[in-house]
């Protein structure tokens, strides 16, 4: 009974609304049988739920009944590893989170820098893509924000001059030292992701200081966009057309 009363002594410091596997619980190689069959009653007695092979969730009770986890939850096993984050949920199911988009994705995104990372949780896919800089739990909200400035003429549905508005506002809420993160982290993003990021910072943070970006950029290079112009004065600043 060691293994059981480690395990539920583990579950019962989550969180509830929180998904683990056996990684979360430190289960070690020669607990697994113990440890399947202690979680196995748990299930049983509805402690907690089985959501997919080894992957389990502690339900939350609200006064709407018992709250499922959310795909940022299911996916939290992939987005993790050894207690660390190395990846982040991107693409259509990012932007529709960001209400970018109304559009929902059947096949969810998972950027990683140095892994492929394929997902299969109940009816949730995640297939890999590319980060463009290592993640991590410091800057991958920031990571979030530059793909949406990578794929901002690709994000279907869009109403560019509202999205402008509300990614400007989410950099204007970014203190001084996230603000020269993202920056440099959009060093290592296409030349059209950098300037219209700088563009933005430019027209919606006054002392943001985006030199680094400007410089960075072939100066005879245009970037076509469908913007109003009143709502990114500083467009001709970095050779945005619209």
């Amino acid at each position: 009974m060691r293994v059981a009363r480690k395990i539920e002594e583990k579950i019962r410091q989550l969180p509830e609304g929180t998904t683990f596997d056996y990684q979360t619980l430190m289960v070690e190689r020669d607990e697994y049988t113990a440890a399947t069959k202690a979680l196995e009653r748990l299930v049983k007695k509805e402690t907690i739920t089985r959501y997919s092979s080894g992957i389990f969730f502690k339900p939350k009770q609200t006064i709407f009944g018992t709250l499922k986890p959310n795909e940022q939850e299911l996916l939290k096993t992939y987005l993790f590893e050894n207690g660390k984050r190395i990846a982040y949920i991107t693409g259509l199911s990012l932007y529709n989170r960001m209400g970018l988009t109304t559009q929902i994705p059947k096949t969810i995104k998972i950027a990683c820098r140095d892994k492929r990372i394929f997902a299969s949780v109940g009816s949730i896919k995640g297939k890999a893509v590319k980060s463009y800089v290592d993640v991590t739990d410091d800057n991958y909200n920031l990571l979030e924000l530059l793909d949406a400035f990578k794929d901002f003429n690709r994000i279907p549905d869009l109403d560019a001059n509202a999205a402008v508005l509300l990614l400007g506002n989410k950099l204007k809420s970014l203190t001084a030292k996230e603000l020269d993160k993202i920056i440099k982290c959009a060093l290592k993003y296409p030349p059209r992701t950098r300037a219209l990021l700088g563009a933005v910072l430019e027209a919606f943070v006054i002392d943001a200081n985006a030199a680094s970006l400007k410089n960075s950029l072939n100066p005879l290079s245009e970037y076509q966009y469908k913007i109003s112009e009143a709502t990114i004065p500083s467009a001709q600043n970095w050779r945005l057309k619209l």
